[in-house]
């Protein structure tokens, strides 16, 4: 690591510490040749994985899509924003922990509609039948009784 201060290479760690609930690792550090301290902070780099949507095409992985899409169906439900947040978190390390450089939309849909299900069943229902477009009310049946026979 190079001092800010003088630019110079040798500096050495005097101190490190977990942060944000050990995501990340503080590191006092002191320059070898200057003698002034500073401080780092080291987080580990993990890259999403790029979405290979149903036409063929690639894109970036979209945390606000997500979100966008979650929001949506939980419109006007009694779901707290730290449930929405939790629940994008974790569908996100289900995407890292593929260990995949790109993943089908389809398996992101699964996931939230996997998320969903345990958050709300309206919002479930909501988002099943967009996402796979019902087209008549057998179809809305179908979502229900899968909702009401599933175990929570």
């Amino acid at each position: 690591m190079h001092c800010p201060f003088c630019n110079q290479a040798d500096t050495k760690v005097i101190d490190s510490r977990l942060v944000a609930d050990g995501a990340q690792v503080r590191r006092r550090r002191e320059c070898l040749s200057c003698h002034e301290r500073f401080t780092t902070f080291e987080v580990a780099e993990l890259l999403m994985p790029r979405i290979i949507k149903n036409d063929g095409t690639r894109e970036p992985f979209d945390e606000q899509k997500l979100r966008h899409g979650l929001l949506k169906a939980l419109e006007k439900r009694p779901v707290s924003v730290e449930r929405i947040e939790a629940t994008i978190n974790s569908i996100k390390q289900d995407l890292q922990a593929t260990g995949e450089r790109e993943v089908k939309s389809r398996y992101v849909g699964e996931k939230v509609m996997e998320a969903l299900r345990s958050l709300d069943g309206v919002a479930y229902v909501r988002f099943a039948s967009v996402y796979r477009s019902f087209q008549d009310i057998s179809e809305f049946r179908q979502a229900l009784d899968h909702l009401e026979s599933a175990p929570e």
